[in-house]
Parts: C-alpha cells; structure tokens; sequence
C-alpha cells in the first residue's frame, strides 16, 4: 500500500499536509499551522484526522494542536528535544527512531538551526520527506536557535537521500528563495531551470511544493556549501563548509 499525500495552504504562506496511509486509513496532519483549513482538507478527501506530526515549536506549527485534538482525539507525536515547548504532546522522538502511520514508516531526522530540537520526518518507501522550516525549495530556514556546524551537519544528512525524494516543507518561499539563489549563483543551469519553473507555477497560482531533492542537490546554494563556486563567491577559498554555510545564510539575512 502507500502514502497519500495531500497539500494546501494555511495561514499568511504556510503549506499544510495531510499524509493518509492507504491501507489503514490513518491519516496525520504534518504541523498544526491552523483547524480551519486542515479540517477543510480532510472534510474534501473523506479522511478522519488520527495524527499529528510535529517538526518544531514554533507558533505556525503548532497552534492548532488544542482544537484538532479536542476534536478528533489524535496523538501528536514531536521532538522529544521540545517536548518542554510544545503543548499536547503524547510521543516523543529523536533523530534515529522510528514512527509508524497504519503501516507506513517514517524515519525521524535531527535538523537543528531554525530551532534547535527540529525533525523531521521521512517515508523511504514513498519518498516523501517532510522538512518543516529545516529545509526549503532552494533554501533553508532562519537559523533562530543554532549554529551553523549542526545547521549544515543536518541539511548535509538530508542531502544524502535519493534524488527522487519528495520535499514538503513549512512555508511557500520558492520565489523569494531563487531570486537570492540566483543573485549568488547566476551561471548555474538547474537553478535557472528550476527558478523559472517556480516564477511559471506562480504565475498560474499554483504549489511549487513538493520539490525534488534531486534538483535541490543542483540548485539549492545551501546544499552546496562545500562547492568551490559558492565559495569563491564569498571570497572563501579553502574554507570549512561551514563557514561558506554561515555566509550564505547571513547573505540571505541581508537580502
């Protein structure tokens, strides 16, 4: 059987997923961003609400927790790094564990930096990676709590998957994303390709989630911290990965 994945938006820019077990019916909402439209979602699919997959504690993630549970009766299941900033909890893991939807396994990653005890979640069988603010379509989130050698450590991990991967992550940032992607990588065929994708599925009002890690491997410059192209744009020759990481990410800051 396989997972089913369905996408829409919440809040100012937040994607919501709901992730639905075929042969179960199981179905978890990836972050609680806001009830209304994943209730929406659930009521368009015909699913009934049983999980609730947590990446990090932040408002926009986790504010709907109280009235999907209150509602549904689900079992939220967050990093146990958090478990002191996140209300409702009832399962705790960490990086290196499993968790099971019906009969779907996800394995559970460490990406720390936006926050520091962040997750996320990921299905080998369906490839589909769920990245919350850890990892965006040609970027990655701001580095609130973190530094950059864990930060870089985390998404590097990442970066390891097949390319076939399928990358759900928290916010639609793909534009704003590939314009400072472009203004530091220029010459770089796959991002030019994939940002104009983006511009085109913006155009037409459509998702530019899921993206394909495989194409993030290519275009995404904070994948590429230890290319010797990113570097030399920051005048860093030779440099550790992670200092070019923590360039790129206070040029991004700044832009």
């Amino acid at each position: 059987m396989a997972l089913i994945v369905d996408v829409f938006e919440a809040r100012s820019d937040n994607y919501g997923y709901l992730a639905h077990d075929t042969a179960t019916g199981r179905t978890a909402a990836i972050d609680a961003p806001e009830a209304g439209p994943i209730k929406n979602a659930l009521l368009h699919r015909g699913w009934t609400l049983s999980d609730i997959f947590i990446t990090h504690h932040h408002v926009d993630h986790v504010e709907a927790i109280p009235e999907l549970k209150a509602e549904f009766g689900v079992t939220v299941t967050g990093p146990r790094a958090e478990a002191d900033k996140i209300e409702g909890l009832d399962v705790l893991v960490a990086a290196g564990e499993t968790l099971m939807l019906g009969e779907t396994k996800f394995d559970i990653f460490h990406a720390p930096g936006h926050t520091l005890g962040h997750i996320v979640f990921y299905d080998a069988a369906g490839g589909h990676l769920f990245t919350g603010d850890a990892l965006f379509s040609l970027g990655v989130g701001r580095m609130f709590e973190g530094t950059p050698g864990p930060m870089w450590e985390g998404v590097k991990a990442l970066r390891e998957l097949p390319d076939a991967t399928l990358i759900y992550c928290g916010h639609e940032y793909s534009a704003s994303n590939a314009k400072f992607a472009l203004s530091i990588d220029p010459d770089n065929a796959a991002l030019q390709a994939r940002a104009a994708e983006i511009t085109e599925l913006r155009k037409a009002t459509r998702f530019t989630i899921p993206a394909l890690l495989g194409t993030e491997k290519l275009a995404n410059p904070f994948l590429r911290a230890d290319d010797p192209g990113i570097a030399q744009h920051y005048g860093l020759e030779g440099a550790p990965p992670t200092e070019v990481f923590a360039a790129i990410r206070k040029g991004k800051d700044t832009f």
